[in-house]
């Protein structure tokens, strides 16, 4: 009983702290699991968190720490999100969209006929 009381204090703890923005979290650890954000870090040696950039060296292909995240939840482990956007070199909220296509697909010429 006392190892699942510590493991929720952990937990619980890691999700003010995430939540906050007072620690970066690892895209590629099991509590703050990210897949985009994981396979980015692996291929480029780090992650941004905040809009500052972390230097990371990853010894193992994405599926060990894909893996590592599954066993992870498995095992009644709660992951932790960040905040959109904390993955991204600006620290700002990236939207997806159609960019300039998406203005005249819209609502150009003849749009009301």
């Amino acid at each position: 009983m006392r190892n699942s009381v510590e493991v929720t204090s952990t937990v619980v703890a890691g999700v003010a702290l995430v939540a906050c923005g007072s620690e970066r979290a690892d895209p590629c650890d099991a509590a703050t699991f990210d897949e985009q954000a994981c396979q980015d870090a692996i291929a480029k040696g780090g992650y941004y968190w905040g809009g500052d950039w972390y230097p990371m060296n990853y010894s193992h292909p994405y599926p060990y720490y894909y893996d590592g995240y599954c066993g992870y939840v498995a095992n009644g482990g709660a992951v932790v999100v960040a905040p959109a956007g904390s993955y991204s070199p600006s620290g700002a909220v990236e939207r997806g969209g159609f960019g300039a296509a998406g203005g005249v697909h819209g609502g150009g010429e003849g749009a009301g006929e």
